[in-house]
């Protein structure tokens, strides 16, 4: 809305999108009474069951989007999902961009996600602006399936390096050396990425509340794996990642 943008909202629990109603937008009762009243229609979902739900289920919005609209989808997919949904927009003569991010919700609060966008390059332009009230950078990595395809990267090395580094902090503590002392030594070192600094003085405050649930990292960690089959890429590391996470989850 701060770019003159109006705002159509819908969420399966309404309770989630009441901190954005009033001044910023309001509610449809459902995702095909909204997609009348938009040309751009953007979806952020859980896994592909929910966007195919969304988009093609009883009350869906695809079979009302007007001819021409966009439809940008910003969920965490596998590629040949993305490519499922292209070719059922273009049936409909509707425009399909995926357009996954990186970036937890402060990034969000603070329009720094990064955008990995597969589409037409018309279309990119269309929607630049719109991504550029939440984003700070857009990558276009092709056509559909490819912003997907880079997101499935992405995400696979962020779990695989949390994962190897929680072990080796574990070792590290477990050999008598200080969080601190394991910190300070690591921390700018090849052998770390970057983003595990941003989790310092959580840990240190022993802090582990998740700002990225671990039922969604463990999602996108075994997308990776199904894109890893469908693609003939063997990725051994992820799968035990993906198996790893899986266990968190059941120990809660």
């Amino acid at each position: 809305q701060k770019q003159g943008h109006s705002l159509v909202l819908f969420n399966r629990t309404r309770a989630k999108a009441e901190p954005l109603l009033g001044p910023c937008g309001t509610f449809s009762d459902s995702p095909a009474k909204l997609a009348e009243q938009v040309d751009v229609l953007f979806t952020m979902l859980a896994n592909p069951d929910a966007v195919e739900q969304a988009a093609l289920g009883p009350d869906g919005f695809l079979n009302h989007l007007r001819p021409d609209a966009l439809w940008i989808d910003c969920s965490s997919v596998n590629p040949s999902f993305s490519k499922k949904m292209a070719a059922e927009a273009a049936r409909r003569k509707v425009r399909f961009v995926d357009a996954p991010v990186t970036g937890s919700a402060p990034a969000a609060a603070e329009a720094k996600l990064v955008f990995w966008v597969g589409a037409d390059p018309a279309d990119l332009e269309r929607i630049r602006s719109l991504l550029l009230c939440v984003g700070s950078k857009i990558v276009h990595t092709g056509g559909h399936g490819t912003g997907t395809s880079m997101k499935m990267v992405v995400n696979l090395l962020l779990g695989n390096a949390m994962a190897a580094f929680a072990e080796g902090m574990a070792l590290g503590e477990g050999l008598g050396l200080s969080s601190k002392m394991l910190f300070d030594s690591l921390l700018g070192t090849p052998s770390v990425a970057p983003f595990l600094a941003s989790k310092r003085q959580k840990i240190e405050r022993g802090n582990y509340e998740a700002e990225f649930p671990l039922r969604w990292m463990q999602k996108d960690m075994h997308l990776a794996t199904v894109s890893g089959y469908e693609s003939g890429v063997a990725i051994p590391v992820a799968n035990a990642v993906k198996e790893l996470y899986r266990l968190a989850m059941r120990e809660g």
